[in-house]
This record gives structure tokens, C-alpha cells and sequence, in this order.
């Protein structure tokens, strides 16, 4: 830790006489002169240089003390060349005794540095990225002492800020300085949801910005300082404790934030920032430049998972310093929401009729964010490497989710070229919207009965506008996810009445609680587990909590008042878990009818078939349901072995395969032969392509998100059913790998609409 003279001494000095040297007029060259024989003074360095990254992302010397002035605006280098470009690569200080013994020392004859060997130079950070390098030099070999380094960091960042906001240079010389990214960019990714968007860029969670760097009263900034982080840890210890609830995040993550939170380093860190002159928000932006610089580099996924719960923390903290604890963000019309990953209640948060698309860094389709995105009809791409480092608030961005790709700062002819896809995409929707009464019927009059997966309030609203004959999946868990204690009794009752209210007699599946694997409630301790998505979760949870699966039946059951109901349990791995779920069904009804309440006019149990291990026992399975549904995510998934949200080997498998599509005929032939109602309600359900080989396969009936719907309902009608049977059997005969292309050309062939 620093002595207390560094907190008297710091460059609070030095940094006022830059801000006197700046108030006056006179070209920018002059100012920056100043700037660095300034800093060479007081530092006691016989060489000062200020080095600015260009358009080109070259670093250019803009201004120097001590060197040839002859090499100012002629000396560049690229990021990783020399040690100015080192510096800049690695986006932290190098502080070195000998310069010239370094193996990324690159000699320039022009700018006369010979004699110097003492080098020291740190980053101009700005958001974690950047934009110069600062660099003191003295003759002398010896190492510069952290309270040194500590001083230039802070100058540093101050340079970097002044610099940016035009202060240093004018608008002529800050055109080509490449303070952020500006550069037309397209970036790679996974489509989530589809669709095509145009708008502006709008970081989640943007941090509040200081609108004051220096500070004239060090402890009044560090009692502020104090405060806010007692503040901060206060509630994150009260999330961690249940009494509010973060939405999303699990036991594991907040433990790690506490932990961040009372962390000595990390505070220690805040405290020298302040005491050196700067203000409360000041030291915490220049903190997280640090962070950012230092484990952004990091190859290790865990140190950059500790980034992001850095940022987190930081964001926090500039909230609860601006008093900004609780406010909504608003959103400018057109908007594209830009995050590393999102939880579903992240997202519900925003106001939809503005949000146009979605961006994001990680992810997956099968996750909360991909899920909510396609109920709400919302472009998304994730998997976009680097993205955060690549888009500014207010950027224009394309999200164009057909090919999976993000355009950053677009060319005019892209724009343009995408406005006519968007037309045409308005054209499909409403030729679309001329079908909803239009009947499911093959054209050889085979029935398929569409559904729709639900779980949003949303999904409500839009159930008669989609042309679904009803819900086949509606996920309860939501409710659970967006609340920020247990649903009681009440509240799931409304909800489910609310379901069948806007159902209007149409058929609804309620899927109890799925919780667990990637689904966490934060009001909710559980274990940390190696393999959650084989652990204890779905119907396993509710048999071990038999209180929080017969309360949700038991809301059910209410809420029917003498409809039909339909339950169904997900990831049933074996008979017993399905007769032992059946048995509380059965209970909670005998329960009702005790007490004079009524049952309901018919209720229909069923199971999810998601494990493998059922494929080889429905003959017992099957007589003890009234109905099942395949739940082609999960037992994709678990077929193949490949988390499906693990984006290294989530695209390992093609549900199109011969295993896959063999797997699905087992389950549909078994039902068929018992007389076994079966619907599949996975994202296979959703797409044309897939859609076609399911009804090839035999499924009748087949449920999907809200925009699935008229795309698969214009297949339906297009497609001889007779014709795609005998095909797709024919080509499951083979024993290649994926049949997709196999399987389009024939679609194509039959004239389907895929």
C-alpha cells in the first residue's frame, strides 16, 4: 500500500498545472508541448511522449520532451511494434530498468533516443480501450517505484479523457485519433431469433459516467467513497441472503460478487485513486480500465468471467454513487440492445415496442435470453466474439439474424440493401397474417395442429393474432424467474387463470417448474453441481420438494375451476419419477374435492420425453400418460452428448441426422401403435425445414414460438404428406451423417414452402 505522503504528494499538482496550461488558447501542438514539459518536471524524467493511436491504428508520437522534435507526427508504429506498441498490445504499464535489453525494443534513429535506458510507459485508457501510450525515459538504469507508476496511471487516464473531449486537440487533429471504433465492422455469430433490425446500439447496464475527475476535497471523495461501497455490499449481502431478489443470477455468482465486493485489493485500489485527487467515479472508471486492460488479454475463461463480474460490481458501485440505484432505462426509438448475455428478466425490463434487436457476446439459442427473444419476435445473434470492445453507445447496428451476422457502423449500401430485405420480410409476415383462420391441412388432407409455446404475458396478447390452436407449452418457471421471492398460492393462481382466460376453451399444457441446470433462483440456495444440466432439476427438484411441486398443482388445479387442465412433467427419466409426480396430481385433486372445491371438467397428465434412457421403455410409459411431448432441446442434447449451450460443441449435432430423425420415429411410432396423443413442442417445431420432417415422420401435432407459426403453416399447406413420408424414410435407410441438404432438396422438389 502506498505511505501517506503519497496521499498528500499524489499529482493532484501536476494535474492542475496541466488544466491551467490547457485553459488558454493557442494551437493544439502548443498545448501538447506544454502537456508533456509539464509532466517531465514534475516526474523528474528526462524524456515525456505522448503517443495517440490513429484512424489507421498505427500509434503516431503526437508530442515529445526530450526527443528529437523532428520525429513528432513522422514516428509510428503499429500495436505490438516496440515497446510503445507492447505497451498498447497489453494495455497495462511496462516498466522497464534497461529499454534497449527488451526483446520487443525497436530502434528509430529519428527521435535520438540512444541515451536513455530507464523506460516507463502506461496506456491512455478510455472504456478499457486504447488510445495512446504515455512514456517517461530517463538516462539512468533503474526501476520506476509504484508510486510512480500509480501517478502516470492517473495522469494517464486524465490525458485520456481530456483528450477525447477535445480539450488537447481540436476537431482537425482529433479526426483521424482513433478514440473509439469508427470503421465499418461485420461481425460473425449464432442466430438466436430471427429476424432483420436497423437501428442504434445501447449498452446494458451502461455505467454512469463521472462528470467530474478531479476532486478538491480527497476525504470528503473518500467518505463518499465509503459510503457507497458499504452501500453496495449491504445489498449485494441482502441478494445473497434472499431479501431481494437479483433476477437470473445464481447462488454462485452473487457469492462471487460478495466476495469482489469486501475484497481489500479491490477497495485498497479505490482509496489510493481518490487520495491521489480524483473523484469517487473517477477512481472507479480508472479501476475498471485497469481490470479491463489486465484480464480482457487473459486466455483463461475463468479470469475473463471475473472481468465481467468486475464490471458488474463497477456498475453497481457509479449507480450507487450517482444515486442512480433503481432507475429505468429508457430507450431511444429503434434500439439494439448490446450485452455480453442476458437473463429473461433482463430483458422484459426493457420497453419492447422500442427494443428492435438484440446483440450479444455469449449465449446460446437454447438459452433464457434466445428463448425470450423468439416469443417476443425479436431479432438476436450471439456468439459475436469481442463485441463490447467493438460498438459505442449510439453506434448505428444492423442485426441481420438470417445470416447470423452483426454490421457495426454499416455502409450506406448495406443499410440499403437490408431495408429492401426488411420490406420483403413485411410481405412474408403479412401473407402470413392472410392465413391465421386458414386451416392446417397437407395438401393429400392430412390435419397438423399448430400450437404455441408460451410463458411471457406477451405471449397472451398475441395468442389470437398467430392463428394457434391453442398453447402446447407454457413454461411456469418464468413467473419464478421474474419474481423476487416464491410465488405464493395466490399469485400462481392468477397467473394460471389468466392463461386459460385468454386460451378461451383453445387447449392448454402447463409444463410444472423446470427449474434447476441453467435455471437458478437467486431466493433459492442449491448446490454448485459439475454437470447442472444432469443434475437435479425439472421433476427431480419438485419430487425432492414435494411442498413446491403440490403448490403449483394445487394453483392449477384451482385455477381450472372446471375446465379442462392439461400438466405435464418435464425430464422424466423413468417410470417411477412419472408415476410418482401422477401421484400428487391425484392427491391434490382428492384434496380439492374434500373440501367442496370444484375439479376440473377433465385433466390430462403427460410427460416430456427429453431423457433417451424412455426410448427403450414406452411400452410401460406410455399406458400410465394421457399424453406425451417430446422436447426435442433436451433430448437433443443428451442423443448426442453435446450441451446445446455450450457454443464449442452445441452444433456438434443436426437434429436432421439419421440417429435424431430414427429417434423421433421410435417415439412417434410407439405412440401411434398405443393410441398415445404426441406433439413435439421443441425449436425443431419452429423451423419450416424441420417442420417438414416431423410431419414426414408422422407427428400431427407440433408446437412452436409465435413467429414459427405462419411460416410453418404455409409449409403445412404446401406439402404432400403421402409424398414426404415415403422419401424421408427411404433416405433414412442411409447411414451418412446429416440428411439436411437431403432432406431441403426433397422439399424442394415437392414444391414445400421451406
Amino acid at each position: 500500500m502506498a505511505g501517506p505522503g503519497i496521499a498528500v504528494r499524489g499529482p493532484r499538482s501536476l494535474l492542475r498545472q496541466i488544466r491551467e496550461a490547457m485553459a488558454g488558447g493557442g494551437p493544439a501542438q502548443a498545448k501538447l508541448d506544454m502537456v508533456v514539459r509539464t509532466i517531465a518536471v514534475s516526474m523528474v524524467a528526462e524524456v515525456c511522449s505522448i503517443y495517440l493511436r490513429r484512424a489507421s491504428n498505427d500509434l503516431e508520437l503526437f508530442a515529445t520532451e526530450g526527443l528529437s522534435r523532428d520525429a513528432v507526427h513522422v514516428t509510428r508504429m503499429k500495436p505490438g511494434e516496440g515497446l510503445v506498441g507492447e505497451t498498447m498490445r497489453l494495455g497495462r504499464p511496462l516498466n522497464l530498468s534497461d529499454a534497449a535489453s527488451h526483446p520487443s525494443f525497436s530502434y528509430r534513429p529519428e527521435t535520438g533516443e540512444d541515451p536513455y535506458h530507464a523506460f516507463l510507459a502506461v496506456p491512455l485508457l478510455r472504456g478499457g480501450r486504447a488510445i495512446g501510450v504515455l512514456v517517461v525515459q530517463n538516462r539512468t538504469e533503474r526501476v520506476y517505484e509504484d508510486e510512480e507508476v500509480e501517478d502516470l496511471q492517473i495522469i494517464a487516464m486524465v490525458l485520456a479523457e481530456m483528450v477525447s473531449s477535445s480539450e488537447l486537440l481540436g476537431a482537425d487533429e482529433l479526426k483521424d485519433v482513433e478514440l473509439a471504433p469508427h470503421k465499418p465492422e461485420r461481425l460473425k455469430g449464432a442466430r438466436f431469433a430471427e429476424g432483420l433490425a436497423y437501428g442504434v446500439a445501447v449498452l446494458h447496464e451502461q455505467p454512469v459516467a463521472p462528470e467530474q475527475l478531479l476532486s478538491d476535497d480527497a476525504l470528503a471523495e473518500e467518505a463518499r467513497l465509503k459510503w457507497a461501497i458499504e452501500a453496495l455490499q449491504t445489498q449485494i449481502d441482502e441478494m445473497l441472503d434472499g431479501q431481494h431478489g437479483l433476477v437470473g443470477a445464481s447462488y454462485e455468482v452473487l457469492d462471487t460478487y460478495r466476495l469482489f465486493a469486501h475484497d481489500r485489493g479491490w477497495n485498497r485500489g479505490l482509496q489510493e485513486a481518490v487520495r491521489s485527487g480524483l473523484t469517487a467515479e473517477a477512481a472507479v472508471e480508472r479501476v475498471r480500465s485497469e481490470h479491463r486492460a489486465r484480464l480482457g488479454q487473459a486466455r483463461d475463461p475463468y479470469l475473463r468471467e471475473r472481468l465481467h463480474d468486475l464490471e458488474d460490481l463497477n456498475d453497481r458501485l457509479l449507480r450507487h454513487l450517482s444515486g442512480d440505484v433503481h432507475a429505468v432505462r429508457q430507450l431511444p426509438e429503434n434500439a439494439i440492445l448490446i450485452a455480453r448475455n442476458l437473463g429473461p428478466a433482463d430483458l422484459l425490463e426493457y420497453d419492447r415496442t422500442k427494443l428492435k434487436g438484440i446483440l450479444l457476446e455469449e449465449g446460446s439459442a437454447a438459452s433464457h435470453a434466445g428463448i425470450v427473444a423468439r416469443a417476443l419476435d425479436i431479432p438476436c445473434v450471439g456468439r459475436l466474439a469481442g463485441l463490447r470492445d467493438r460498438v459505442s453507445e449510439g453506434d448505428p447496428v444492423v442485426v441481420d439474424a438470417e445470416t447470423a451476422e452483426a454490421w457495426l457502423r454499416p455502409r450506406a449500401d448495406v443499410v440499403t440493401a437490408l431495408k429492401a430485405r426488411m420490406e420483403v420480410r413485411a410481405q412474408r409476415k403479412a401473407e402470413f397474417a392472410r392465413l391465421r383462420d386458414t386451416p392446417a391441412f397437407t395438401r393429400d388432407g392430412s390435419k397438423v395442429t399448430l400450437l404455441m409455446n408460451a410463458g411471457l404475458a406477451v405471449d397472451l396478447d398475441i395468442l389470437g393474432e398467430t392463428g394457434a390452436e391453442g398453447i402446447g407449452l407454457f413454461r411456469t418457471e418464468f413467473q419464478f424467474m421474474v419474481a423476487e421471492e416464491m410465488p405464493r398460492l395466490e399469485a400462481q393462481t392468477a397467473l394460471y387463470e389468466k392463461v386459460l382466460e385468454a386460451a378461451d376453451g383453445m387447449p392448454v399444457t402447463f409444463r410444472t417448474l423446470d427449474l434447476g441446470g441453467d435455471k437458478l433462483l437467486p431466493y433459492m440456495e442449491l448446490e454448485r453441481e459439475d454437470n447442472p444440466a444432469l443434475g437435479w432439476r425439472a421433476v427431480r427438484m419438485g419430487l425432492d420438494r414435494p411442498a413446491l411441486l403440490r403448490l403449483q398443482i394445487r394453483a392449477l388445479i384451482k385455477a381450472s375451476r372446471g375446465r379442462e387442465l392439461r400438466i405435464m412433467f418435464p425430464l422424466v427419466a423413468n417410470v417411477d419419477e412419472f408415476r410418482a409426480a401422477r401421484a400428487f396430481v391425484d392427491q391434490e385433486v382428492a384434496w380439492a374435492l374434500k373440501r367442496g372445491r370444484p375439479a376440473p371438467a377433465r385433466l390430462d397428465v403427460g410427460a416430456m420425453i427429453e431423457a433417451p434412457s424412455l426410448l427403450w421403455h414406452l411400452d410401460a410409459l406410455l399406458p400410465m400418460t394421457d399424453f406425451v411431448s417430446v422436447g426435442t432441446n433436451d433430448l437433443m442434447q443428451y442423443l448426442f452428448a453435446a450441451d446445446r449451450g455450450n457454443p464449442r460443441v452445441s452444433d456438434r449435432y443436426d437434429p436432421l441426422s439419421p440417429a435424431a430423425l430414427r429417434a423421433l420415429k421410435t417415439i412417434q411410432q410407439a405412440c401411434e401403435d398405443t393410441g398415445t396423443p404426441v406433439s413435439v413442442c421443441g425449436e425443431m417445431a419452429g423451423r419450416p425445414l424441420e417442420a417438414f420432417a416431423l410431419v414426414a415422420l408422422g407427428f400431427d401435432r407440433l408446437s412452436m414460438p409465435p413467429a414459427g407459426i405462419g411460416p410453418v403453416k404455409q409449409m403445412v399447406l404446401s406439402c404432400d404428406r403421402e409424398a414426404a413420408r415415403r422419401n424421408v424414410e427411404a433416405l433414412l435407410k442411409g447411414s451418412g451423417g446429416s440428411l439436411r441438404g437431403e432432406i431441403e432438396t426433397l422439399a424442394r422438389k415437392l414444391y414445400v414452402a421451406v
